[in-house]
């Protein structure tokens, strides 16, 4: 509603009074200012706005003649204001002066006042309070009120638009100062929930403002009322707090009971992404396909069907969904594409966030030299953009490589930042991040305990690290841990509340290593080779393979290790996992083979072996070798304890690998 009418009929009657100040916001100043004849006029421009007194400069600039006139410090205070004498300036005294010099002067306007100087914006306010009587009447228009104590004409949807730009522009403190004007109004339930929701939008709602519960009841109202659009961005908005906090499990439900209710479109990103922060277990299943539809449309029209780079919001959305639900392939490739269209247009804030993405699910697929500077630039971006949570999640993810490296110094250091930002608003996907990453470091130090109890906070509701998504893609640490620390019946306990079908990628792969791990010698076996033979990454598939052949060496199948621990040493290798190389490295040794080459066999003994693997007996070899077939038995009896074997049959799996 514009500025008209009873607006109009006060703004004249102020103009002849005998003096006083109003301030005019909204779609309707131009068209008021109009109806006035100003004595004096000007208007304030964006380039100014950091000079002090610039705006009243140019509103005192006519009558600086007269500065004779004022008592001495009065004098005094402008002359130093304006540069035309040295000394300090006195915001009182320069407020007096200019009280003096506009009496009597009729109306005085000041237009686009949104860009006013600090120290101008206090003087005006200061001689607005103080016009009646004389003889003066100052108009201060702009987008939105900007003088404290001061009367304005404005509609309260007026208030809300500025309100809504300042929060799109990351002000808070605006938005704050926008909405205080709105006190005492009678409100819509549009606009009452506009002004209850906007002051938790900045940092996704986390420690501010009115709590999910309230949040969803005004979203409720207002598409009751009609307006879906807006009751969508404030469901989204909790859906995000459901990410950061955790509002219970009712909370959660109530949130997808209205989602349900308003028949939304399933495959919208908008939608995907609040089911899979919502609802990442129930849903999992749904988001994951919602999110192979979007990449592949035509059900088999390629993986380059969506260019997610000609949408970054939409991108982001769902990069950001894929990493709830565990699909961290699917949220590196949208967020990677997200980030080409905030770099484009600048989009800083955002770009931070689809980079912290990236780097923690990189993270998690074992890519760390792609996720170490996709974490980097996320800290140094959340810093200038202000994002405090944001930082704390890269520094989290900063804190996971370093772990994963072995520098184990690193990872506490940027453990202790990331969880000072996480417990200062309860940011639990910082602080279950500082635990994996200590549990990792635990782990890699052989401190099987502290690794447990690092980890199992993720798990436990009560404790604030605790995540209801991410806890689901800690298994591998959770259950290892536990496994080397006497813990194993409570991570069973943990799993069995995990198990199920799924088809995440990260959860599927961390069921069946948990599986094989906490299982018997009757299961063991055939678990993990289940395990391998799944698809899965290349990080996963290292892991299985070097608790597979750790268990088969404590078995004294040490020719039946090697080929796992080899192949889990040159992956940790690759990876840059130094820490866990060495890991598989010594298995590999204790399990009889050395760095350089097969066991401690002489070049004589391993063409014995290699012949003796091919099936020949005895006979058979020394008819080759020249040699008698009781020599080719004293050989083979010296060979056996070297390559850990206790059989011909085993020697093949021994030799494996090697070449001839």
């Amino acid at each position: 509603m514009s500025l008209a009418g009873r607006e109009r009929e006060q703004l004249a009657a102020l103009a002849g009074s005998t003096g006083g100040a109003v301030q005019l916001a909204g779609v309707g100043r131009t068209a008021l200012l109009s109806t006035l004849l100003p004595a004096l006029s000007v208007v304030c421009v964006a380039a100014e706005q950091h000079m002090p007194y610039a705006a009243l400069h140019q509103v005192l600039l006519p009558l600086l003649g007269e500065l004779s006139a004022l008592p001495a410090p009065r004098r005094a205070a402008l002359e130093a204001a304006f540069g035309l004498a040295d000394g300090t300036t006195s915001p009182r005294l320069a407020g007096l002066a200019a009280l003096d010099l506009l009496a009597g002067r009729g109306v005085v306007v000041v237009e686009d006042a949104q860009w006013l100087d600090r120290e101008s914006r206090e003087v005006l306010g200061f001689v607005a309070r103080r016009l009646a009587g004389s003889g003066a009447v100052l108009v201060v228009a702009a987008d939105v009120p900007v003088l404290d104590g001061v009367p304005a004409l404005c509609s309260a949807d007026d208030l809300l638009d500025a309100a809504e730009r300042a929060a799109a522009a990351g002000r808070p403190a605006e938005v704050e100062r926008i909405l205080d004007r709105l006190r005492g109004r009678e409100l819509t339930v549009r606009q009452r929930a506009l002004a209850t929701w906007l002051p938790t939008s900045f940092d996704d709602g986390v420690g501010q403002g009115a709590g999910p519960a309230e949040l969803i009841g005004l979203a409720e109202a207002v598409v009751a009322d009609g307006d879906t659009g807006l009751g969508l961005r404030i469901f989204w908005s909790v859906a995000m707090r459901c990410f950061w906090t955790e509002p219970g499990p009712a909370v959660r439900e109530r949130i997808m009971a209205v989602a349900r209710s308003l028949a939304l479109d399933p495959r919208d990103p908008h939608v995907l992404a609040m089911t899979a922060y919502v609802a990442p277990i129930e849903q999992g299943d749904a988001v994951i396909a919602g999110l192979r539809a979007a990449l592949d449309p035509d059900g088999g029209a390629g993986a380059d069907s969506f260019v997610p780079g000609d949408d970054p919001a939409t991108a982001r959305l769902l990069g950001s969904a894929a990493l709830q639900v565990g699909a961290f392939a699917e949220s590196v490739r949208f967020s990677a594409a997200a980030q080409r269209g905030f770099r484009a247009t600048g989009q800083l804030g955002l770009l931070t966030r689809a980079l912290a993405v990236e780097a923690w699910s990189r993270t998690r697929l074992g890519d760390l030299a792609n996720a170490e500077p996709a974490a980097a630039e996320a800290l140094r971006l959340a810093e200038q953009t202000r994002q405090p949570y944001m930082r704390g999640l890269a520094a989290a993810v900063q804190a996971e490589i370093a772990a994963l490296r072995g520098d184990h110094a690193a990872a506490a250091e940027h453990a202790a930042l990331a969880e000072r930002v996480g417990l200062a608003a309860g940011a639990r996907p910082v602080l279950a991040t500082v635990q994996l990453a200590r549990a990792l470091a635990a782990l890699g130090e052989g401190r099987h305990a502290d690794a447990f109890a690092a980890v199992r906070r993720v798990h436990d509701p009560a404790d604030p690290a605790y995540q209801l998504a991410l806890r689901r893609y800690v298994l591998p640490e959770l259950v290892e841990a536990a496994v080397r620390s006497g813990h194993a019946d409570e991570a069973a306990k943990l799993v069995e509340g995990l198990d199920g079908a799924t088809t995440s990628p990260a959860l599927a792969g961390g069921l069946r290593y948990a599986r094989a791990l906490l299982a018997g010698d009757e299961d063991a076996e055939s678990l993990f080779t289940a395990a391998l033979d799944a698809e899965t990454t290349g990080w996963h598939r290292a892991r299985v393979q070097l608790a597979f052949g750790a268990w088969l060496r404590r078995r004294r199948r040490a020719a039946h290790a090697r080929p796992h621990l080899k192949a889990a040493a040159e992956a940790f290798e690759a990876f840059g996992t130094a820490a866990w190389a060495q890991r598989a490295r010594e298995e590999l040794r204790a399990s009889g083979e050395t760095r350089g080459g097969t066991g401690e066999l002489t070049e004589h003994e391993l063409t014995i072996a290699r012949l003796a693997a091919d099936g020949l007996t005895n006979r058979e070899i020394g008819e080759r070798m020249h040699l008698s077939h009781r020599t080719v038995s004293t050989h083979l009896h010296r060979i056996f304890p070297k390559l850990g074997v206790t059989a011909r049959a085993e020697l093949g799996p021994a030799l494996a690998g090697h070449p001839r």
